[in-house]
């Protein structure tokens, strides 16, 4: 069995030991916490983790590195294999329930795949607001996404995962980790991230139109925003100029110039007052 070999169809880049004491001191691990791990590996942080905190729960898709971390027979780990991007609240939860260990909230950690570091991070705020008391995540991605991430309104890398993850979590970037940090190395620089999870705010009377239009303008972004809201598909019973006075927003101006709070305003004009033929 050779668990060293990262797989590619994995996106997996194993942390190097000379930053796994970073990672931990930044993480901050305390004796009455409970983790997540979402794809240990071969279980760089999982190890100083186990030393460190009360339970850990990691989720591992390669079924070889799973068998791995059993054969280790770490106390306080338990490990479950599958695709983290599958696995249900209810199978969370169960999961949570099975280590014995009750109450408090969860932190969650992970080295992400590049290729699927942004499906996770959506798949966590979806989580939290199914109830899973998640507390924060620190997770390693791809720099260019944390630079997303930590976009503000009217800058360059200001859009969608910017607005939808900021609209649940706030968001902090710790330290860059340089392609060495990892191998195989990676072709990019990465980044240590922490996100705090909180209620969306402010609130969407209607979330889905609030995520389906916020993607519609930020597709356009280069447009100005009356043009961009020509991707939203709406009645006429509701032009986007009609939303736009409403709100009391410029229509000449550019979609990342717009604050969340803004963005949400704009999206519960169209949710009371128009007939959304599709999104």
């Amino acid at each position: 069995m050779q668990l060293n070999r990262p797989r590619k169809r994995f996106g997996q880049h194993f942390l190097e030991p000379a930053w796994i004491d970073k990672v931990i001191a930044a993480i901050a691990p305390a004796s009455d916490e409970i983790f997540l791990e979402i794809g240990p590996g071969r279980g760089a942080l999982t190890r100083p983790l186990v030393a460190r905190a009360k339970w850990v729960l990691a989720c591992e898709i390669d079924r070889d590195l799973v068998s791995g971390l059993l054969h280790a027979a770490m106390s306080k780990l338990t490990v479950f294999q599958g695709d983290f991007l599958d696995v249900s609240p209810a199978r969370l939860s169960a999961e949570l329930s099975a280590t014995g260990v009750n109450g408090g909230g969860v932190r969650v950690v992970g080295n992400l795949p590049y290729n699927v570091a942004s499906p996770i991070l959506f798949r966590l705020v979806d989580l939290f607001a199914t109830g899973l008391p998640f507390i924060d995540a620190t997770v390693m991605l791809q720099r260019e996404v944390a630079d997303r991430l930590t976009a503000g309104s009217g800058t360059r890398d200001y859009g969608v995962l910017s607005v939808l993850i900021g609209h649940a979590a706030s968001v902090e970037r710790l330290f860059v980790l340089p392609a060495g940090a990892f191998r195989p190395p990676p072709k990019v620089q990465s980044a240590l991230v922490r996100l705090r999870f909180h209620a969306p705010q402010p609130l969407p009377e209607a979330p889905a139109v609030f995520a389906a239009l916020v993607q519609a303008i930020f597709t356009r972004r280069r447009k100005t925003l009356a043009n961009a809201l020509g991707a939203f598909h709406l009645s006429a019973a509701c032009p986007p100029a009609l939303a736009l006075a409403e709100a009391g927003l410029d229509g000449r101006r550019r979609p990342e110039t717009l604050s969340i709070a803004e963005l949400v305003a704009l999206a519960d004009i169209f949710a009371r007052s128009c007939a959304i033929v599709s999104l």
